[in-house]
């Protein structure tokens, strides 16, 4: 073990100096009595630590960390990261060159002192003018299916899912809007462990599984929301799905008010979900108990506490069942098993990167070029078969969203109008025919722009809005909020659901329809 420790702590020799870094981490490991393995792109500190007896921490102990600098290593990030408690394990990811990868994964031995560690080092500034990340990182048991029959049932897809892979817990279906008796056209299968999942995404493959004679699309599902124990206790909103598209707000605060007069303060209705804003929130978890599984209108409603979504902790973004944000260059980050990059969840799961800042703000795609050296090698590629890590526009990332729920591309039509002084307007408008049958297939913002780039970028982050409202407010930060904020977009995301830190509930900020809404 020794000589594997002397081996691990000399593999990033390039670039410190062999002696400095040699002598660095093995001094660390002197002290803390900790082991250290490199092996498949990574290299582990500690699990277990020395006299761990019993399993591995349960789930929920480990946090990402992200844009660590490429020349720090365990002598510097063990002594920050115990600050927060005891270290079950460190993994630090490695490049062939010795440099680190700009991220690891840091394993607590409980959820309490992970909590700690991204309460307390999440925008730490681990170096003059250097702020790193710190977030939940969580195994992903859930896969996407897309491209399902419509009428298809629950027990339909969950006994063919089971026929060809293993480990399947249970299949999650979502009805139409429009006909509750047919599904959505996907759904999420649940597996008993990530490698199940992992398994099972391997197996699925497009082309080498055709269900129903159907070619699907299988991809990672987007984890949940991961809110802690204390935001959720003060939480006094519920988030109700399933509901038919005629039904109104009224409606639906008539509902609710039934069991206890007067205690509904708002609601706020979205295609066929809704938040219901209670004045308290014990009223709130009994209304959630009694409503539960009720009917409006002929519809079997689902009924769930809302969970906050924070502007500060937007920069979520998940890699091969991995909860995480992405690096300073949104790369794509290694699966735990393989090493080889992955693609993101379900359709309209858009990455956003690390702020960055002391304060976190809205953050900013980098954009980069690189030198064609003689000889290299080119080879055609679909855009298709890209990351959403590679789009910068929401142009882009629309057009691969309707690629993957097989719809056909978006067909973007110009208007114009004249300002007061004299100035020409511009504003699009996007058709997606293929959804006619289901639900609203055109949309256009609210607002005019002077150029027609800027123009159809806002109706595309618009479109992005209406089809994936609870993705979109993630993704629109990514793209650039401060140039969309200029435009006037950004107020209209924040109808979407927005945390108010604050108060610990659920705000939503009102705006007029704009012509696109139905």
């Amino acid at each position: 073990m020794h000589e594997e420790n002397k081996a691990a702590a000399n593999g990033c020799g390039k670039i410190r100096s062999g002696a400095q870094n040699g002598a660095a981490l093995l001094a660390l490991m002197e002290k803390t009595g900790y082991s250290m393995v490199q092996q498949n792109g990574q290299r582990k500190f500690g699990g277990p630590p020395p006299g761990w007896e019993g399993p591995p921490p349960p789930r929920g102990c480990e946090v990402f960390v992200g844009k660590i600098p490429r020349d720090m290593y365990e002598d510097e990030l063990v002594p920050v990261f115990e600050r927060a408690g005891k270290i079950y394990e460190l993994r630090l990811m490695m490049e062939f060159s010795g440099e680190n990868r700009g991220y690891a994964f840091v394993m607590y031995t409980t959820k309490e002192e992970a909590q700690l560690a991204i309460k307390i080092l999440n925008n730490y500034e681990i170096r003059p003018g250097k702020f790193i990340g710190v977030c939940v990182s969580l195994d992903n048991c859930r896969l996407f299916i897309g491209a399902i029959p419509k009428d298809k049932k629950k027990e339909e897809i969950l006994n063919e899912m089971k026929k060809v892979t293993e480990g399947v817990v249970d299949v999650i279906v979502y009805p139409n809007a429009t006909d509750k008796t047919k599904n959505r056209g996907f759904a999420f299968v649940e597996y008993e462990s990530h490698r199940a999942a992992a398994m099972a995404r391997r197996r699925l493959i497009p082309g080498t599984f055709q269900p129903w004679g159907h070619t699907i699309q299988v991809d990672w599902a987007d984890p949940e929301k991961v809110v802690d124990e204390e935001t959720m206790q003060r939480v006094k909103v519920l988030y109700v799905r399933n509901l038919m598209i005629s039904t109104t707000e009224d409606k639906i605060k008539a509902e609710f008010n039934k069991f206890k007069p007067g205690v509904v303060e708002r609601v706020k209705k979205l295609r066929d979900y809704a938040f219901v804003h209670f004045f308290h929130r014990e009223d709130a978890v009994a209304a959630m108990s009694i409503m539960n599984g009720k009917c409006i209108d002929g519809a079997s409603i689902e009924v769930t506490l809302a969970k906050p979504v924070s502007k500060e902790s937007s920069w979520k973004q998940h890699f091969n069942g991995q909860i995480s944000p992405s690096s300073e260059n949104l790369l794509g980050f290694p699966n735990k098993e393989d090493g080889a990059q992955k693609s993101l969840g379900k359709p309209a799961s858009l990455s956003v990167r690390l702020n960055g800042q002391h304060s976190p703000g809205p953050p900013e795609v980098e954009r980069s070029t690189y030198p064609i050296f003689p000889g290299i090698k080119l080879t055609p590629i679909s855009m298709y078969s890209l990351k959403l890590s590679h789009f910068s526009s929401a142009v882009m990332h629309l057009d691969y969203f309707c690629h993957k729920n097989s719809w056909a591309p978006p067909e973007y039509c110009l208007y114009s109008t004249t300002s007061q002084d004299g100035k020409i307007l511009l504003v699009y408008k996007v058709l997606i025919s293929s959804i006619a049958d289901d639900s609203q297939s055109y949309f256009m913002p609210e607002k005019l722009c002077t150029t027609v780039e800027d123009a159809k970028e806002l109706a595309a982050q618009f479109t992005l809005l209406h089809l994936a409202p609870e993705q979109a407010y993630i993704t629109l930060l990514s793209l650039n909020a401060a140039w969309w904020d200029s435009k006037g977009g950004l107020q209209q995301a924040m109808e979407q659901i927005e945390f108010n830190s604050s108060s610990g509930e659920l705000v939503q900020q009102s705006s007029q329809a704009g012509p696109g809404e139905s």
